[in-house]
């Protein structure tokens, strides 16, 4: 396996070219849904570096993850387009696939899911439990994503993507930006700087949005698995590039290719990128169950990163960049829970320090 950079500075960053985030209709959707509370956003104590806090999306709506956000959002526009829409159908590593489920029963709808094969009973299991058809598909994430886009082309059949040229994919980030507006006004002041966990980069395409035209102080950084480190590839080829993924426990940024629809946001306003292992995941949510937030291990690589550019020499360059200070406001994202509750429990009884598999 070639070498992955573990920080990147963004050398082509053009903040003119990042779409504004979604209006107030996406919020007001998701303030009128019946079980709608915002986050909590909470403290972390991080020992140096910065004033930290963690937007805990460890409950969202009755979900172990954030994704129900830009899911419903997706299921909701669907249907005001197409009222005839019978089925939806997605690709997931397991929490985007739940929440599409949760949308389109919410909607009196039918949900089929496609899994990659690698994707463990427990994280499967809960989909079928929202009352989805779940198909395992030979094959990496990708595959499945490409099963679930043929699958659309049935009558009656819609996809909600959250990667691809779709539409579903930009309606998913338009959802995200309930997150963000919350954490803002949540927040005491203004952030500096935002750490946000990759995948295929709908979320942080809509943390730079965010940044660039409501908090523009801010700067952000994207964290992917050494294993699945798409977007870096991408950063370092200065466009889409499809990387090889071999595995990793963070099963929801174990993806390949950058989303079309994601990439030319991140592209344009990420400061850089910082990449983990997953023992740096594992250690960090310790870290953050020491002080009473569940995360998984997706939630809790912000962590992982913030320790990495505080502590890894190979992150000098982006510790300049960033220019971080005691009081500078950091805001990580912890997208999970305990969505595979039987890995939680084993890897947070475990020991370790913040810089095992170092």
């Amino acid at each position: 396996m070639s070498v992955v950079a573990r920080a990147t500075i963004n050398p082509q960053r053009r903040l003119d070219q990042v779409p504004p985030p979604s209006g107030d209709a996406v919020l007001r959707f998701h303030e009128n849904l019946p079980d709608y509370r915002p986050t909590p956003l909470r403290r972390f104590d991080a020992d140096g570096s910065g004033v930290v806090y963690v937007k805990d999306e460890s409950d969202r709506l009755g979900l172990p993850a954030f994704k129900i956000l830009g899911a419903s959002w997706a299921v909701e526009r669907a249907l005001a387009i197409d009222p005839e829409i019978t089925v939806v159908v997605a690709a997931s590593a397991g929490n985007h696939g739940r929440a599409v489920a949760r949308a389109a029963a919410r909607r009196g709808i039918a949900c089929r899911i496609h899994l990659p094969r690698t994707v463990s009973r427990e994280r499967a299991e809960p989909i079928a439990g929202e009352g989805a058809h779940v198909i395992a598909v030979d094959g990496d994430y990708d595959t499945a994503v490409a099963a679930a886009q043929r699958a659309a082309n049935e009558p009656g059949v819609a996809l909600i993507a959250d990667t691809g040229t779709d539409a579903a994919a930009a309606w998913v980030v338009d959802g995200y930006a309930t997150l963000f507006r919350e954490a803002a006004a949540q927040a005491p002041g203004p952030f500096d700087l935002v750490i946000v966990p990759i995948g295929v980069g709908s979320l942080a395409a809509a943390a730079v949005r965010f940044a660039v035209h409501q908090q523009p102080a801010a700067m952000v950084v994207g964290v992917e698995p050494d294993t699945a480190a798409c977007v870096t590839a991408s950063l370092h080829a200065g466009r889409r590039t499809t990387v090889v993924t071999p595995g990793t426990t963070m099963t929801g940024m174990d993806c390949a290719t950058p989303s079309a629809t994601a990439w030319p946001t991140l592209h344009a306003g990420l400061t850089g990128t910082i990449t983990v292992r997953d023992a740096e995941a594992h250690t960090a949510m310790r870290a953050l169950a020491g002080q009473g937030i569940r995360a998984g291990d997706c939630g809790a690589a912000t962590i992982a990163a913030l320790h990495a550019l505080r502590d890894d020499p190979f992150c000098q360059a982006l510790r300049d960049t960033l220019r971080l200070e005691r009081s500078s406001r950091v805001l990580c994202i912890n997208t999970e829970g305990a969505t595979d509750p039987g890995a939680y429990m084993r890897i947070v009884t475990m020991s370790g320090s913040l810089r095992a598999g170092s």
